[in-house]
């Protein structure tokens, strides 16, 4: 009988927009998802933005946690 534990990993990612938060954090999935597979849970975790010298927002900053399964050589 085929053993059904699984490991997940988890990383940390920064995704910007400069139209809103739910962008930003949509950005950092989808880059992430170019080169890691069976990507299972995005947490975000932080939201901020970056302003500039005027007090403009030119920048939506989501800090997001992601999940994968984790596939170690045998």
């Amino acid at each position: 009988m085929a053993d059904a534990t699984s490991v997940y990993k988890f990383i940390e990612l920064v995704g910007t927009s400069t139209e809103s938060w739910e962008k930003a954090a949509a950005a950092a999935v989808e880059m992430a998802s170019k080169t890691l597979r069976d990507l299972r849970i995005a947490e975000v975790i932080e939201l901020d933005m970056q302003i500039d010298e005027k007090g403009k927002v030119f920048a939506y900053r989501a800090k997001v946690k992601l999940s994968f399964k984790y596939e170690g050589k045998e």
